[in-house]
């Protein structure tokens, strides 16, 4: 045509025809499409370029979803390697970082639009499940300086030198094992994470609680380590939701308690711990507060973790009635969100020599949580419908 759209109001006319070196996964092609120029935005339009959705890149959206793929499998270069290696494409490490990048952040902006809907109450959902769970657990990720500028240190001392990034999964649980045992609803499983504040990380988290039908659910579990900033997360967006601190924290509490004040691996560290975990086991945390306030350290490091351990036990005595949750059918550990911190931070963002931007580890957070969730073919069908 003479004339086409701008996109922004305005008629843009034909200037001649350019070519334009695309790879794709079967190779490298030239193709040679209309440029127009609109007068009123002083800027080109190239239609075919969008048809073809290679937009400011050389590269066909089959390439970068290889590319993405496995940039948020493996280290960058390792990707370029395997790519080069298993499909014959060859690309340049920086290519796949960027395209790796655009693609979370095309991810997390489609997602962004399907929480906004969620919490507009959009989402209509014709099941109800038994129990739905909502894990939530933080692990820190090594940052470039200027991320962590005037940031202080876990240990109080010093510059830090990670960011937390924030993991949420929610997942469902209709019956028992054939021992007995909570069984999780085989894949029901999904994720959200990002470095953000607890505020922003609620929102996320509550919506795809939502997303996932929690407003159907009988009953809703939140489980955590007993960090603070979870579970006033919890009493804010899932209030009368029944909350459980992760056993297996709560037995490290008093493992460390006892090293502390007996020396590691001594017969009586282990006795006194082993003696606390059965109770703790049994849901008499009163009975464990008790047995820790008739302690007696004797120096300021053995009192000063006494001291946190008694508060501990004591602000999550109503999240440890371990023995009351298995007779409801309750899972008591969270070692689903564990596992998810090690497969989608742990495995891809904590590697030797690795060091992230904000931006950066977002977009990969993205990336893995789409896969592990599932959710990688329905992105790029709401992709290409967008």
């Amino acid at each position: 045509a003479a004339r086409v759209a701008c996109g922004r109001g305005h008629e843009a006319v034909f200037v001649e025809h350019r070519t334009k070196a695309v790879q794709t996964v079967l190779g490298s092609l030239t193709i040679r499409r209309a440029y127009y120029h609109c007068g009123s935005c002083r800027d080109g339009v190239i239609p075919r370029d969008a048809e073809l959705d290679i937009v400011g890149t050389s590269f066909s959206p089959g390439v970068r979803r290889l590319m993405s793929r496995l940039g948020g499998k493996e280290a960058f270069d390792e990707a370029r390697e395997d790519l080069e290696a298993l499909a014959g494409i060859v690309v340049q490490t920086k290519q796949v970082e960027r395209v790796s990048e655009a693609i979370g952040e095309q991810i997390e902006a489609i997602h962004r639009k399907e929480r906004k809907a969620a919490l507009a109450g959009k989402v209509v959902l014709l099941h109800s499940t038994p129990k739905m769970y909502v894990a939530i657990d933080g692990t820190g990720v090594p940052m470039v300086p200027r991320e962590t500028k005037g940031r202080i240190g876990k240990d109080g001392v010093g510059p830090a030198k990670t960011r937390e990034v924030k993991l949420g999964c929610v997942f469902t649980q209709t019956g028992l094992d054939e021992r007995g045992r909570p069984a999780r609803d085989q894949g029901s499983t999904t994720y959200v994470g990002a470095i953000e504040t607890s505020e922003e990380f609620g929102g996320r988290i509550f919506a795809e609680a939502i997303r996932r039908g929690i407003r159907r659910a009988d009953k809703t579990i939140v489980l955590g380590d007993g960090a603070l900033w979870i579970w006033n997360l919890a009493d804010e967006h899932f209030p009368g939701a029944i909350q459980i601190v992760d056993l297996y924290h709560a037995r490290e509490h008093l493992n460390e308690l006892a090293k502390v004040l007996y020396g590691p691996g001594t017969p009586k560290a282990k006795a006194w711990a082993d003696l606390r975990i059965v109770e703790l086991d049994e849901g008499d945390v009163e009975k464990v507060i008790s047995s820790m306030t008739r302690l007696r350290p004797t120096t300021t490091a053995q009192q000063d973790e006494l001291r946190r351990s008694v508060a501990y036990f004591q602000t999550n005595a109503h999240r440890m009635r371990y023995a009351d949750f298995r007779r409801q059918g309750l899972f008591v550990g969270s070692g689903v969100i564990e596992a998810g911190c090690k497969t989608i931070a742990g495995r891809r963002l904590k590697q030797s020599g690795m060091r992230w931007t904000v931006r950066g580890a977002n977009a990969i957070v993205a990336l893995r949580c789409c896969e592990l969730s599932g959710r990688w073919e329905s992105f790029w069908e709401a992709r290409s419908a967008a």
